[in-house]
């Protein structure tokens, strides 16, 4: 098969050449448009809060606009368009396999359990017929500020009826008519992970007591799907590894926590009946004299961190003070305001240009390796 050019593998613009496969006995679907070998880009996919996730990057996002955009104009019935196993990695939370993805536009292709069936066993679709141009004509211009209120404000009065499920080992994506598709195109191009969360998401199909689906977007995508997979690996290496899936899932964002360096972030932990100082957090404040939440509460984040910083704790940095200052005003450290922040560190009398970031590596257990028995002959 032909090898793209590195340019054009990495390209997310209006043409991307994909693959076109011809397919036969597959209920209402004729053609199958897939990515082409080598596409620089990755999807995941998983169900939390009773939703299907499509979960990428930037770039993944802005390909997943422009395939459904281009599907938008699709008035011949029986095309779809899969996103295949080669473009689908486990997902970054716990590394549980992921499903491809097959986008069918709903007013003209169906898509049952059957055909659903049919087209998962033929997953490995090899020798495409052609290759053909996707083209997302006026998408660009939609973007725009002023072109995209207009183009909302016309399509804000329409009903959406798409659906996002499961159906047998696909998610499958079916936008009810072409307005609904672009408009999944439009919000999943504007996804933006440029904030100081690194995330970026939106919802999928009609409200009906919780979506569908949704598209989530990460800054660090691809270190989040290397992370899980390294914790994952950890946990199951373990003489005691949990069995049942919850519990195996907890663990792995635990080990998770530690591959990352960033365990001792979370000051605030569901323990039982009640909530602790999470166990990292705990051993680096107890050198500050602190023992629980009520005790952090006491003598504040300031204090906290100043005594921290006085006993010389290893690993200590200014993510620190944040969390511990969430944690006492039950937020996420990353949304402590910048005014907030410089209050913190006026109390510590600190500068408050921000310093390098010191990340505490993760360092894998290193187990005995038994030596081999000595040879019953002896060394030649």
């Amino acid at each position: 098969m032909k090898q793209q050019r590195p340019a054009n593998a990495r390209a997310v613009t209006d043409g991307i050449k994909l693959h076109r496969h011809p397919v036969r006995s597959l209920g209402g679907v004729r053609t199958v448009i897939t990515l082409r070998a080598g596409t620089r880009v990755r999807f995941s996919t998983n169900r939390f809060h009773g939703t299907w996730h499509v979960l990428s990057d930037d770039r993944g996002a802005r390909l997943l606009a422009r395939l459904l955009w281009g599907l938008s104009y699709q008035a011949r019935p029986g095309t779809v368009v899969l996103i295949d196993q080669r473009f689908v990695a486990p997902n970054p939370f716990d590394a549980d396999p992921a499903d491809p993805i097959v986008l069918v536009p709903g007013w003209c292709t169906r898509v049952d359990d059957q055909v659903a069936g049919g087209l998962k066993s033929r997953l490995s679709l090899s020798n495409p017929d052609g290759t053909v141009r996707w083209r997302t004509f006026g998408l660009d211009r939609a973007l725009e500020p002023e072109a995209f209120e207009g183009w909302w404000d016309r399509y804000r009065g329409g009903e959406g009826n798409g659906r996002v499920s499961r159906r047998r080992g696909l998610l499958v994506l079916t936008p009810g008519s072409p307005d609904e598709a672009r408009a999944w195109a439009l919000h999943a191009a504007r996804l933006d992970t440029a904030n100081r969360y690194g995330t970026d998401y939106v919802y999928l199909g009609p409200w009906d007591h919780g979506y569908d689906g949704e598209i989530q977007v990460f800054r660090r995508f691809r270190p989040m799907l290397s992370v899980a997979a390294r914790a994952r690996a950890q946990v199951l290496s373990r003489p005691d590894a949990p069995t049942d899936p919850h519990s195996l899932r907890s663990a792995i964002w635990q080990e998770a926590e530690h591959v990352r360096g960033d365990a001792h972030l979370r000051i605030r932990e569901w323990r039982g009946s009640a909530y602790a100082l999470g166990a990292e957090a705990a051993a680096m404040l107890s050198q500050a004299g602190v023992s629980s939440l009520d005790d952090l509460a006491d003598v504040g984040a300031s204090e906290a961190y100043r005594r921290m910083r006085a006993a010389g704790v290893p690993g200590l940095d200014r993510e620190m003070l944040w969390a511990m200052e969430g944690a006492l005003t039950y937020r996420d450290r990353r949304s402590i305001s910048a005014e907030r922040r410089r209050e913190l560190l006026d109390e510590l009398g600190e500068d408050p240009t921000p310093g390098p970031v010191r990340r505490r590596r993760y360092r894998a257990p290193v187990r005995p390796v038994r030596s081999a028995p000595a040879s019953r002959w002896g060394s030649s």
